[in-house]
């Protein structure tokens, strides 16, 4: 029982290890990233919203002109 109860208490102590040695890690490398500026931000804000009107808009086109179709027959 004594054994069990410290491989337990070490078990513990390990994973408490390896999890702060985890998250220095993950600190370090959050600090290695090269973070986009507020402008390439806003530039890619804007292309995304463009993009998704413009498909958007060819499905509501593509709707339109099979419900036409579908109209026909």
């Amino acid at each position: 029982m004594a054994k069990a109860a410290g491989k337990k208490a070490e078990t513990k102590k390990t994973k408490k290890v390896k999890k702060e040695s985890y998250l220095k890690s993950v600190k370090k490398e959050m600090g290695l990233v090269k973070w986009p500026t507020l402008k390439d931000v806003i530039k890619n804000t804007i292309a995304t919203v463009v993009l998704c009107v413009v498909i958007c808009g060819f499905f509501i086109l593509l709707n339109f002109l099979l419900a036409v179709i579908k109209g026909w027959f």
